[in-house]
């Protein structure tokens, strides 16, 4: 068993009118690590100037954390079946639902990781195995109601093919 911290803060500014709901939502977020983070609630679900664009809302880190944990579970698996990884980016993306009682939530986070192999690649099967079993097995994902999906590119990109093959 590991315990994983993170202090939120925030305070009243001067001038704000707390009980008319005119107060800045922006806080920060501060991390065991020692990673300190600007926070506040979406302009989707606080308008401005209550809230701050630039700061990272909790829908953002929730489907962060989901790609991220994905990402490290799908690297140590690939390390694993001999596979060496030399490029992983994830455009992932929550979409914000209501359920039956009207109450908001990410219902669905979509993965979208684009991987570059060096060497040996995995064929497609494998792949889809490997991202399957990385899904199973991300700490994250399994803690979660939301409907997590994961498509991965199977295009040419830029950089040569997600498999690492030649373009």
């Amino acid at each position: 068993m590991s315990i994983h911290t993170a202090t939120i803060s925030w305070a009243l500014e001067p001038g704000a009118d707390f009980p008319k709901g005119h107060y800045s939502r922006a806080h920060t977020l501060s991390f065991d690590g020692g990673v300190t983070a600007a926070g506040s609630a979406s302009p989707a679900v606080v308008p401005l100037p209550w809230s701050d664009p630039a700061g990272v809302d909790p829908e953002e880190m929730f489907v962060a954390a989901l790609s991220a944990c994905h990402m490290l579970t799908f690297l140590d698996l690939a390390r694993r079946a001999k596979f060496v990884v030399t490029r992983y980016t994830d455009p992932a993306e929550g979409l914000m639902l209501k359920d039956a009682n009207g109450r908001q939530w990410i219902g669905v986070v979509t993965l979208r990781p684009d991987i570059a192999f060096a060497g040996d690649a995995p064929d497609e099967a494998t792949l889809t195995a490997l991202h399957e079993a990385a899904h199973h097995a991300c700490f994250i994902a399994n803690s979660v109601r939301t409907d997590v999906r994961v498509e991965p590119a199977l295009q040419d990109s830029p950089e040569g093919s997600p498999l690492g093959l030649p373009a």
